[in-house]
Protein backbone atom coordinates (compact mmCIF):
# COMPACT_ATOMS: atom_id res chain seq x y z
CA UNK A 1 0.00 0.00 0.00
CA UNK A 2 2.80 2.43 0.64
CA UNK A 3 4.61 1.58 -2.99
CA UNK A 4 1.35 2.27 -4.08
CA UNK A 5 0.60 5.30 -2.21
CA UNK A 6 4.38 6.95 -3.38
CA UNK A 7 4.23 5.91 -6.80
CA UNK A 8 0.61 7.98 -6.87
CA UNK A 9 1.96 10.87 -5.41
CA UNK A 10 5.07 10.66 -7.54
CA UNK A 11 2.04 10.66 -10.67
CA UNK A 12 3.64 7.12 -12.03
CA UNK A 13 0.32 6.00 -14.20
CA UNK A 14 -0.70 2.96 -12.85
CA UNK A 15 -1.99 -0.06 -14.03
CA UNK A 16 -4.29 -2.82 -12.53
CA UNK A 17 -3.65 -6.41 -14.17
CA UNK A 18 -3.71 -9.48 -11.58
CA UNK A 19 -2.74 -13.09 -12.06
CA UNK A 20 -4.85 -13.85 -8.84
CA UNK A 21 -6.03 -16.87 -10.09
CA UNK A 22 -7.63 -18.05 -6.97
CA UNK A 23 -10.69 -15.43 -7.04
CA UNK A 24 -12.15 -17.11 -9.76
CA UNK A 25 -12.08 -13.31 -11.17
CA UNK A 26 -12.85 -11.58 -8.72
CA UNK A 27 -8.74 -10.72 -8.65
CA UNK A 28 -9.13 -7.26 -10.37
CA UNK A 29 -11.92 -5.98 -8.52
CA UNK A 30 -9.98 -6.58 -5.08
CA UNK A 31 -7.44 -5.27 -7.16
CA UNK A 32 -9.35 -1.99 -7.69
CA UNK A 33 -10.41 -1.52 -3.93
CA UNK A 34 -7.03 -1.91 -2.50
CA UNK A 35 -6.16 0.94 -5.33
CA UNK A 36 -8.88 3.22 -4.33
CA UNK A 37 -7.86 1.88 -0.51
CA UNK A 38 -4.23 2.95 -1.36
CA UNK A 39 -5.21 6.71 -2.16
CA UNK A 40 -6.73 6.48 -5.63
CA UNK A 41 -9.94 7.88 -6.56
CA UNK A 42 -12.71 5.30 -7.91
CA UNK A 43 -12.05 6.97 -11.47
CA UNK A 44 -8.66 6.59 -11.09
CA UNK A 45 -8.93 3.18 -10.48
CA UNK A 46 -10.95 2.67 -13.14
CA UNK A 47 -8.72 3.88 -15.43
CA UNK A 48 -5.71 2.13 -14.10
CA UNK A 49 -7.62 -1.01 -15.63
CA UNK A 50 -9.19 0.52 -18.79
CA UNK A 51 -7.44 3.11 -20.67
CA UNK A 52 -3.89 3.03 -18.81
CA UNK A 53 -3.67 -0.81 -18.95
CA UNK A 54 -4.30 0.18 -23.14
CA UNK A 55 -1.91 2.65 -23.63
CA UNK A 56 0.99 0.75 -21.49
CA UNK A 57 0.26 -2.28 -23.95
CA UNK A 58 0.73 0.19 -26.96
CA UNK A 59 -3.34 -0.37 -27.46
CA UNK A 60 -4.82 2.78 -26.74
CA UNK A 61 -7.42 4.10 -28.88
CA UNK A 62 -7.94 0.27 -29.47
CA UNK A 63 -8.52 -1.15 -26.29
CA UNK A 64 -9.77 0.54 -22.50
CA UNK A 65 -12.33 3.46 -24.09
CA UNK A 66 -14.89 4.23 -25.55
CA UNK A 67 -14.84 5.21 -29.30
CA UNK A 68 -15.39 5.06 -32.85
CA UNK A 69 -12.86 2.30 -34.05
CA UNK A 70 -12.33 0.39 -30.78
CA UNK A 71 -12.85 -3.34 -29.45
CA UNK A 72 -16.53 -3.26 -28.75
CA UNK A 73 -15.87 -5.00 -25.30
CA UNK A 74 -17.62 -3.44 -22.41
CA UNK A 75 -19.09 -4.07 -18.88
CA UNK A 76 -22.93 -2.84 -18.06
CA UNK A 77 -22.68 -2.28 -14.28
CA UNK A 78 -26.23 -1.73 -12.32
CA UNK A 79 -24.70 0.71 -9.92
CA UNK A 80 -22.03 4.01 -10.13
CA UNK A 81 -18.39 2.40 -9.98
CA UNK A 82 -17.40 6.64 -9.02
CA UNK A 83 -19.85 6.02 -5.84
CA UNK A 84 -18.18 2.90 -4.65
CA UNK A 85 -15.82 0.67 -6.40
CA UNK A 86 -16.92 -2.11 -5.09
CA UNK A 87 -19.59 -2.04 -7.53
CA UNK A 88 -17.96 -3.00 -10.06
CA UNK A 89 -19.14 -6.67 -8.75
CA UNK A 90 -22.69 -5.48 -10.06
CA UNK A 91 -22.55 -6.53 -13.18
CA UNK A 92 -25.59 -6.03 -15.41
CA UNK A 93 -24.62 -6.87 -19.19
CA UNK A 94 -21.23 -8.37 -20.59
CA UNK A 95 -20.51 -7.35 -23.87
CA UNK A 96 -17.95 -8.84 -26.05
CA UNK A 97 -16.67 -8.26 -29.84
CA UNK A 98 -19.90 -5.98 -29.85
CA UNK A 99 -22.72 -8.95 -29.17
CA UNK A 100 -24.22 -9.10 -26.04
CA UNK A 101 -22.76 -12.64 -23.94
CA UNK A 102 -25.29 -14.74 -22.26
CA UNK A 103 -24.10 -14.10 -18.75
CA UNK A 104 -26.15 -17.08 -17.38
CA UNK A 105 -24.48 -19.54 -20.03
CA UNK A 106 -20.84 -18.12 -19.21
CA UNK A 107 -21.36 -18.68 -15.55
CA UNK A 108 -22.63 -22.29 -15.63
CA UNK A 109 -19.74 -22.73 -17.84
CA UNK A 110 -17.04 -21.88 -15.00
CA UNK A 111 -18.45 -23.88 -12.71
CA UNK A 112 -18.04 -27.22 -14.87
Amino acid sequence: MANVRAAHAADIRMVAGTDVYFLHGLGVHWELELLVAAGLSPLEALRAATSNAAATLGLEGRLGSIAPGAIADLVVLEADPLEDIRNTLKIHTVVKDGKVIDRGALLASRQE
